[in-house]
């Protein structure tokens, strides 16, 4: 179960936009597991993909697909999402499964194949059961709609070892009019996704020039899904896809690129955060606040540092105030010149540490207590400089341990 309340939203109708998904038996009889989502010709799109040397078919025919769009000076049209199979790891064939898949729904739609993303999630090195997926994508695409339970059924056909689905919806103030960003996710395992989470699919009726969305999603996606971390491990198979419709208003100005940044980023962190809260086997809910540093980059070195330690992750869910493994953790991080003797940390309300060692205030019941919470802030003052980062984290469980030995089974 997930660490806190994660409801999906109310997603409101945005002019163009359709999703739908079937039951291809790709992951398992009697689950959502193939899902088509329609965009207009209108729309720009921007994608950050993972840095994984073995990144997965869909990934490369992805990116292969925007930047022929791009040439063309042509929109995307669709999005094509599998779970239960990652198509990764399997070489010329998966590449070419991958173009089938679009093709396929490219002759379904009228459009060409190269306006068909596609993107996988599942096991790594297994190849996609073909017959399967293609004969799933006629009715994904005919059960295409527009209304609030299409993105919710979207966001469970994208679930891996997910509990729950994920998303978000903001309405966002621009000039005289407003205009909508919905996003959803799926992300709960192989989670620290240096660009992205495992996939996130983001859908404005804004209308944005195409550079400047490129530079909204990367500015986004750097303060929010590149600032978690469940176990470390990156994917083969990282993407998160903005597109905005141009529907809507149009940003421009730069007090309207402002109100629609901190929308944007509003819905990458709640679907960012939505991916810790339901890590796999995670009981605790962690932020890493780092300030004080010289670098932001400093200050995210010093958070992922702690985030990353097996030791702090297990004393997280033991409930076990163990504050030694938390000033270890920030004692190695690559930091030049460290002066402990600066570096303060609190957990929660508690203070842990200063002057170099334990804070003379604290106790063990007190920091039991904090312990003991379902959400605990970690605060690590560097004393170093004006920057600062957050990370969040979950803890490591035997259900961490136990889901990830069965995965396969």
């Amino acid at each position: 179960m997930a660490v806190g309340n994660i409801p999906f939203p109310t997603m409101p109708a945005l002019d163009g936009v359709r999703l739908g998904t079937t039951m291809a038996g790709i992951k398992q009889a009697g689950q959502r597991d193939l899902v088509v989502v329609e965009l207009p010709e209108t729309a720009t799109m921007a994608g950050v993909f993972t840095r994984n040397a073995f990144c997965a078919a869909p990934v490369q025919v992805a990116k292969e697909h925007l930047a022929a769009c791009r040439e063309q000076q042509q929109a995307p049209r669709y999005w094509l999402i599998n779970t239960g199979n990652a198509n990764a790891g399997t070489g010329a064939q998966g590449l070419e499964d991958a173009r089938e898949s679009c093709r396929t729904l490219a002759h379904a739609a009228g459009v060409p194949a190269h306006a068909v993303l596609p993107f996988s999630t599942g096991v790594i090195g297994e190849p996609l059961p073909m017959q399967a997926l293609l004969a799933g994508i006629a009715p994904a695409f005919n059960a295409c709609d527009s209304q609030s339970v299409a993105w919710e059924q979207a966001a469970a056909g994208i679930l891996t070892t997910d509990t729950c689905t994920k998303g978000a919806s903001v309405d966002v103030p621009v000039g005289d009019q407003r205009i909508t960003i919905n996003g959803f996710a799926k992300g709960s395992g192989m989670i620290r996704p240096d660009m992205a989470t495992m996939l996130g699919f983001v859908v404005t009726d804004a209308g944005i020039e195409q550079a400047l969305l490129e530079r909204l999603l990367r500015e986004t996606v750097d303060r929010s899904f590149n600032c978690i971390t469940v176990d470390s491990d990156t994917s083969t198979n990282d993407a998160c896809l903005l597109a905005a419709t141009g529907r809507g208003a149009h940003v421009v100005s730069e007090a309207d690129i402002d109100a629609f940044t901190r929308g944007l980023e509003q819905v990458m962190v709640a679907l960012a955060q939505a991916v810790i809260r339901d890590g796999e086997g995670a009981t605790k809910f962690v932020t890493l606040e780092v300030t004080r540093a010289t670098t932001r980059q400093e200050a995210l070195d010093v958070a992922f540092t702690v985030a990353h330690s097996p030791l702090v992750k297990t004393a997280l869910y033991a409930s076990d105030a163990n504050w030694g493994r938390i000033l270890a953790a920030v004692g190695r991080a690559p930091v030049a010149g460290f002066d402990v003797g600066r570096v303060v940390i609190d957990l929660d309300e508690v203070r842990l540490v200063e002057s170099g060692g334990r804070a003379p205030g604290y106790t063990e019941e007190a920091g039991s207590a904090v312990m003991a919470r379902e959400e605990i802030t970690i605060r690590i003052d560097l004393g170093r400089g004006d920057a600062g980062g957050t990370v969040w984290t979950s803890d490591l469980s035997h259900e961490y341990v136990s889901i990830n030995a069965d995965y396969r089974s």
